[in-house]
Parts: structure tokens; sequence; C-alpha cells
């Protein structure tokens, strides 16, 4: 199974427990935590790639949710608005992951949603606000 990109949201109180290391030695998930922003005893976020076996994915998904942790596919969290995008090119220079880039000859800023870290930076440096995030 190729990995698949979510974002898991924690809730207070579930930060500082062991929940990555639970998914890898009790379902015997591939983690590869691209990034996270978790404080202890505090809400927090983390973007990761998630691997394994059919069954054990789906029995691994259910531990976090077991564990108060909610999940949503990568893809819903940074969205491109093509009405407010004038295609300047601002997100392009800043996006670590390449999923926002220039197609050519035309000029057109183009979004990968799978190559997408979620970093917010295209959010940040769009003067346009043509980059969103979604909750």
């Amino acid at each position: 199974m190729s990995p698949k990109r979510i974002v898991l949201r924690f809730m207070a109180g579930t930060a500082d427990r062991p929940i990555i290391y639970h998914l890898i030695k009790n379902y015997d998930l591939v983690v590869n935590i691209l990034k996270a922003r978790i404080n202890p005893k505090k809400e927090g976020t983390m973007v990761l790639e998630l691997q394994g076996e059919p069954e054990k994915y789906k029995l691994g998904l259910e531990y976090l949710r077991s564990q108060g942790i909610s999940i949503q596919p990568l893809s819903q969290d940074v969205k491109r608005n093509e009405n407010l995008c004038v295609h300047c090119g601002a997100c392009t220079s800043v996006c670590p992951s390449g999923a926002l880039f220039l197609e050519r000859p035309e000029m057109t800023v183009k979004f990968d949603e799978d190559k997408c870290v979620v970093c917010h930076m295209c959010v940040k440096a769009c003067p346009y606000k043509a980059m969103e995030v979604c909750f």
C-alpha cells in the first residue's frame, strides 16, 4: 500500500501520550512525520504519511480515533481559490515541497495537493489571499 498523507488534530490531554509509538509497534505501520505542532497539554496538529497493510491501517486509524484524535486527508487543509489567483507566482518561490509551481510556457500557477505538506508558507506569501486554510 502506498503512503497516505493525513492530518491529525490533537485535543488537550492527548499530546503527552505515546500515540505514534503505538501506531508503529501495535499496528506495524510505517510513519513519516512531515510536520508537527503539538504542545504538551495543549491542542496540536501533525501531518504525516502513513503506510501499512490495509487491515492494519484501518485498525490504526480506529485506534487514533479512540484516543480522541480527529483525522482528515491532507488535501483538505490547504486550497487554492481559482477566482482570487492572478498567477503571480509569489507562492511558488516559498513552497518547500514543490506542490506549487509555474507551468511553462503559459506561466500559470499549478497546485499539486499530493505534494503539499501544509506548511502554510503559501498562505502567508500570497498577496491576493488565493491560498486558503480549510478546517
